[in-house]
């Protein structure tokens, strides 16, 4: 079944912002529900929540976006941080007209979902950190799996993507169990394409330089005022449970939920019943 199925119900649409220029954005669910923004990867695309999407949306107004610098977004020549992104998260909640918002984040998102929960707490609902980024790495696993995917960067730097490499990241992000399943011809060259764009040739490697730029940017824990969940699996890569409990022992009013599926970085993909079921009730409070 083609990925697209599951946004059947969604508006696919364009947004101009002023700073960050034409961002792509996905939404769905009634205008006056409370909204839960949902933010992708380094590399990512909305697309990482087409099963979360309109699932939510009887409850939520669900709206998934491209970061400047991605897929159908505007590919900007500008320095790429956490904290410039989580500006971009301001614009497009002042041109949507959204006051305030959920923010649910995997990975790059979660990273900039911190920031930006650090410098607009008024402006957060609840934050969830979907195997998030930006914490500590505290374990000798998580620093040799960062290691290796900064040389693995560093390697596919100035080579123009293949299926392959493209079909190897992806495998990288979802859990070996769920590759025959969800690893499909289809998911690889939608990546593929976005990755293939000739604006993305000079800007993707500034958006990568991100990754050996990690620690310069931790999240402050500490000051998050929101309520806050870590959804975590068992397997994600770099930032595993053991980084994701020392960084739930600094963030006052959190708790550490971890997927009883099989999941690496994508849970949101990977088990979408679970995920659902999870962010419905904690974004919903029950």
């Amino acid at each position: 079944m083609s990925l697209w199925n599951d946004f059947v119900g969604a508006e696919i649409r364009y947004v101009d912002t002023p700073t960050y220029g034409r961002i792509r954005v996905a939404e769905a669910g009634p205008k006056g529900a409370p909204v839960i923004l949902f933010q992708h990867g380094i590399g990512g695309h909305l697309e990482a929540y087409c099963k979360n999407l309109v699932a939510l949306s009887d409850e939520f107004r669900c709206i998934a976006f491209d970061y400047v610098g991605h897929a159908l977004s505007n590919r900007m020549v500008m320095e790429y941080t956490p904290p410039v992104l989580a500006e971009q998260v301001r614009e497009l909640m002042d041109v949507m007209g959204v006051d305030c918002a959920h923010l649910s984040g995997e990975s790059l998102g979660g990273w900039v979902s911190g920031f930006f929960a650090v410098k607009y707490p008024q402006r957060v609902l609840k934050l969830m950190l979907n195997t998030g980024a930006g914490i500590p790495i505290v374990s000798e696993k998580g620093r040799a799996d960062m290691l290796d995917l900064m040389e693995r960067s560093k390697k596919a730097a100035g080579l123009a993507p293949t299926f392959e490499m493209v079909k190897h990241r992806i495998e990288w992000l979802i859990h070996p169990n769920n590759h025959a399943r969800l690893v499909t011809d289809e998911l690889v060259n939608l990546r593929l394409r976005y990755y293939l764009m000739p604006e993305g040739r000079e800007v993707t490697p500034m958006v990568n330089r991100m990754l050996p730029r990690h620690d310069e940017f931790l999240v402050p824990l500490e000051a998050i005022k929101a309520e806050t969940m870590l959804l975590w699996t068992r397997d994600n890569p770099i930032h595993d449970l053991e980084c994701a409990r020392a960084a739930h022992s600094r963030i006052p009013n959190s708790t550490l939920y971890v997927m009883e599926a099989d999941a690496a970085h994508w849970p949101q993909y990977e088990d979408p019943e679970e995920f659902n079921r999870v962010a419905r009730a904690f974004f919903a409070g029950r």
